[in-house]
């Protein structure tokens, strides 16, 4: 009897003193809380970001800050699923940002040879958006790919607008970081701004024509989606696009361009994507 006693009570210690695993949730939710982990680029954003462009020799004499900042976007893909949608969409925007100014300070000053492109074109780096990997989330992957994988599963167009794609072209670079909180007062700012600025959209009074950014052609199909239905039934005989187009513009617009649009005789035409480098290091483009 003492024998048996012992040996449960031997067992019973043995259970006691095993170290509890946690659960596979658990572990793989461990990680940087969404709020803090993208401090250190909100930081380099405001110092190094004017008016949407970038000093980027500024950035490229501090290298080792953003490359820090970029290896802690290698995070457990358990851990971002875990988070709120607006915290992963802030993710992927700034993660997208991020990397591209990591591309362009690794290549500067960018001095290309090809002919399609400005010399200081981001396009001058063979594969910057479509072969060259990068660690994020568990994953490797291209710009490209971070574009029309991660960023368009979330079906809210507003997301192209914000990447700034290295170029002036692109969204116009904030000198914050998107965060999961402010993300829809964020995309709201992008979205205006875009309006606003000729180089994304531009209505003509003159010649009745909306110019506007290639952008809404290459991502056609998720800005008609998202935009056409919204758009007031006297447009009806547009195409999805050309709707969607009016849905976007029409809260932005100023008086005089609200009253050429309900006119419905406009054109709509896109623009030729401004691929010169974003630098403000030499100052502004001319």
């Amino acid at each position: 009897m003492k024998s048996v006693r012992a040996l449960v009570a031997g067992g019973l210690a043995l259970v006691l003193s095993v170290p509890r695993v946690a659960p596979a949730a658990a572990v793989a939710q461990s990680g940087p809380a969404p709020g803090s982990l993208h401090q250190v680029f909100d930081q380099l954003l405001d110092v190094d970001v004017r008016d949407g462009l970038v000093y980027y020799r500024a950035v490229q004499s501090e290298r080792a800050r953003l490359g820090r900042y970029l290896a802690s976007l290698d995070l457990p893909t358990g851990t971002l699923q875990s988070w709120s949608r607006e915290e992963q969409i802030a993710f992927w925007i700034n993660a997208y940002n991020a990397f591209v100014i990591d591309t362009v300070v690794s290549n500067y000053p960018i001095r290309g040879k090809s002919a399609d492109y400005p010399a200081n074109s981001l396009r001058q780096v063979v594969g910057a958006f479509e072969r060259l990997k990068h660690r994020v989330a568990g994953k490797l992957l291209a710009l490209d790919e971070i574009e029309k994988n991660e960023l368009a599963s979330f079906n809210d167009p507003r997301v192209f607008l914000a990447l700034g794609r290295g170029a002036l072209g692109g969204g116009r670079l904030r000198s914050e970081a998107f965060t999961g909180a402010r993300l829809g007062e964020q995309l709201e700012a992008v979205s205006a701004e875009c309006v606003r600025r000729a180089a994304c959209v531009s209505i003509d009074r003159a010649t009745d024509v909306v110019s506007i950014s290639p952008v809404f052609s290459w991502r056609e199909e998720a800005f008609s989606a998202s935009y056409a239905p919204r758009a007031p039934a006297a447009y009806g005989a547009r195409s999805l696009i050309e709707r969607a187009i009016v849905a976007f513009v029409l809260p932005y617009a100023l008086p005089l361009e609200k009253d050429m649009l309900a006119l419905n005789t406009f054109r709509v035409a896109y623009r030729t994507f401004d691929w010169r480098l974003n630098d403000l290091s030499g100052g502004p483009p001319q």
